[in-house]
């Protein structure tokens, strides 16, 4: 904190990707007016990309919920804290008590603390009594939790962003890394500038995909072919780390078996990519020991999405290229505590430091802390809970700071799922398209009003820090959850977010040493951090991995499971773009990101719209097997012929109206980057009249 001319200048983590960059609130008379960013923070170091710039416009926002209301006859009404309290505690326990702890269902949120997340996998534990909870990490990150856990017993990033600037070789697959992780970008592009060799696997041509020396344009869906292709190579011309291999892993021969099945010919054949580019890929990625790899929602966001990435743990256990500083396997997580999210054990099946809750030992852990008997079983995911409510048998849902009627896939069946619901609490800043449907609003106060920790995509654990008292009546997540669980008859009472973290840390392995007066000095720690002498870890994997021998899960190419036809002839992609983030509730809050990009649109190939009599910025419709939308087009070359991509943030052009709820078997992510749509223009162009010649010659007069 530091003083200028009656300026203060809180130091806290940005709100928005998962970079978690470090920045000071400018607070003067109570009011946050301005943004500056931390000159000596390993990620953003100086600097920090639009979005962080503005994080701090939308938090007095005149939208801000400011305080609770019920819903009485259709519409809601201002109510206290107290009845409001009472009133979700007395229909949480009626509905309990009559259909059974298994009919409510509860979403955390990867926009709140980490505090805030425990505290709520708590109550939907020990309070509902339920393994019902989970968060939209199911809908990003799923498959990296179950695919490199199984393969390595750890699903984060294993190196740190301050290395990237020094590795030789970037192999960045699925990831718009310069839109959604601007921070990470400029550590890549500082690597290239030093010379290091950068690799761009994507169907299209994204803004990282301009810099790379190499761009793979492989067709959507295909990814799992075109790393066994890539591996193939590696295998058949020698450059395998044997010694690696041999020391450190498992389960290499039935993998090889099946990899023999990927000649690079062959592979050229499901994906596009020629033969040639995955030779040179091959070789460039495994002959530099200093080759980092990285991925985003490309790979998660199939039905193969486990399988996607546990090809990726394959490849980099076949070469070596982890265990060691700028050589590893690194996901970027989306949102701001997505890792964080996770790691509290936000999901149905593990408690916080991904201890599950199938393991009778670790359960009764968790009971003796917690003084109550705990379900024994896996609950259900975020898709899980949809569907069970869309039949009827999931009857109440506790959404805390998440917005499923954007961010889910089909959403006509999924607001019919919402509206069946015998009773829906949402606790947030700001209404949205879900809380239209809610019983009871519970106005939850912004990270600038609160204090706890977020960690960001390489693991780090980082304090922020109050800068202003609360807007209007709203008050801190975790204030809300121990208030509600009190109601209810559980006792939970904290003096601090700081003796949360405490509780945390003794329940918790990886963050055992992980305590706020810890993170006070400096910028965080990276776990695993398991006592108050550890220092963090850099990198993971150092000299075994957490499960002892790194896996190799053999994997094979099965299509997307909804692939274009003649009725719907284009693949349908989705994403996000550089001045929106996931559901816009903040963004569309905040001038400048309103003002650069206020309305969606379709990206499409010069040839495809040329052909469908499409132009640019005209309107047109697009229609799936769940829905349709009229949205802008945007004529453009970035995406390939067949191949359409429109962002998901906007409410007006609601992309998951169209996108398809088929989900990977293991980890239940949506495939939101295929399915099958139809483009028509809304208004056909006018035919160009042709103007017969004049023969000037025969009027002339003479």
């Amino acid at each position: 904190m530091g003083n200028n001319e009656g300026i203060r200048k809180i130091l806290t983590v940005c709100p928005y990707c998962g970079c978690g960059c470090g920045l000071y609130l400018h607070v003067e008379n109570g009011k946050i007016t301005g943004v500056s960013p931390s000159r000596s923070h390993p990620v953003n170091k100086g600097s920090l990309c639009v979005k962080g710039w503005n994080a701090y416009e939308f938090i007095a926002h005149p939208d801000r919920l400011k305080y609770p209301m019920i819903k009485q006859n259709g519409a809601f009404k201002r109510a206290s804290w107290d009845d409001t309290l009472n009133f979700v505690a007395t229909r949480l326990d009626e509905i309990k008590k009559k259909y059974g702890p298994d009919s409510i269902g509860i979403l955390s949120s990867a926009k709140c603390t980490n505090e805030e997340n425990y505290l709520m996998m708590k109550f939907a534990r020990a309070v509902i009594g339920t393994n019902n909870i989970d968060h939209c990490a199911r809908l990003c990150h799923s498959s990296t939790v179950g695919g490199l856990a199984a393969a390595f017993g750890s699903g984060a990033m294993t190196n740190s962003i301050d290395e990237i600037s020094h590795a030789k070789v970037l192999f960045v697959i699925g990831s718009n890394t310069t839109e959604q992780h601007p921070m990470i970008a400029m550590h890549m592009l500082e690597a290239v500038d030093r010379g290091a060799t950068l690799i761009v696997a994507d169907p299209r041509r994204t803004k990282i995909a301009e810099f790379a020396h190499i761009h793979l344009r492989q067709k959507s869906g295909t990814d799992v072919a075109l790393l066994m292709g890539i591996m193939n190579v590696i295998v058949n011309e020698g450059l395998v780390d044997i010694d690696f291999v041999r020391r450190r892993t498992e389960n290499f021969d039935a993998f090889e078996n099946v990899l023999r099945r990927y000649p690079p010919s062959v592979v050229e054949g499901i994906t596009g990519v020629r033969e040639y580019d995955i030779r040179r890929v091959a070789r460039i990625y495994a002959m530099e020991k200093r080759s980092m790899l990285f991925y985003a929602m490309g790979i998660t966001q199939h039905i193969t999405g486990t399988d996607n990435v546990r090809a990726c743990a394959n490849l980099v256990m076949l070469t070596g290229h982890i265990g060691l500083p700028m050589s590893g396997l690194n996901p970027l997580r989306g949102q701001n505590n997505v890792q964080g999210a996770c790691d509290m054990g936000a999901l149905p099946n593990v408690y916080s430091g991904y201890q599950t809750v199938t393991d009778p030992r670790v359960r009764k852990k968790f009971q003796m802390a917690w003084k109550r008997k705990l379900p024994q079983n896996p609950g259900l995911t975020l898709m899980e809970m949809m569907e069970k409510a869309y039949v009827g048998s999931l009857k109440a849902m506790y959404i805390m700071g998440e917005n499923p009627l954007i961010s889910d896939p089909d959403l006509n069946l999924l607001r019919k799922a919402l509206e069946r619901l015998d009773f829906l609490v949402v606790q947030d800043i700001f209404p949205n398209e879900t809380s239209e449907h809610a019983d009871a609003i519970l106005p939850a106060s912004s990270y600038a009003e609160k204090d706890g920790t977020f960690t960001n995509t390489e693991r780090r654990v980082q304090l922020i820090r109050k800068a202003i008292e609360p807007i209007g009546e709203s008050k801190p997540d975790w204030e809300i959850i121990c208030e509600l669980s009190n109601k209810m008859g559980y006792k939970m009472n904290y003096r601090g977010t700081y003796e949360i973290m405490e509780e945390i840390a003794l329940l918790t392995p990886s963050y055992g040493g992980i305590l706020h007066h810890r993170l006070s000095d400096g910028f965080g720690l990276q776990w695993p951090c398991n006592d108050i002498k550890h220092t963090g870890t850099q990198y993971l994997h150092r000299k075994k991995f957490a499960r002892g021998l790194g896996t190799f899960i053999t994997v094979d190419f099965m299509p997307p499971d909804e692939p274009p036809d003649s009725e719907y002839p284009f693949l349908l992609t989705t994403g996000r773009i550089y001045f929106r983030y996931h559901t816009a509730t903040m963004c569309k809050r905040t001038a400048v990101l309103e003002r650069e990009e206020p309305e969606s649109f379709i990206e499409i190939n010069p040839d495809d719209a040329e052909r469908l009599g499409i132009r640019n910025r005209s309107m047109v419709k697009v229609s799936s097997r769940r829905g349709e939308i009229e949205i802008k087009a945007c004529v453009t070359n970035k995406t390939p012929e067949g191949i359409v991509f429109i962002p998901f943030h906007f409410r007006e052009s609601a992309a998951n109206i169209l996108t398809n709820p088929a989900t990977d078997p293991s980890a239940k992510i949506p495939e939101y980057k295929v399915c099958a749509v139809k483009v028509e223009p809304l208004h056909r162009p006018q035919k160009i009249r042709r103007i017969p010649s004049v023969d000037l010659e025969a009027l002339r007069i003479t």
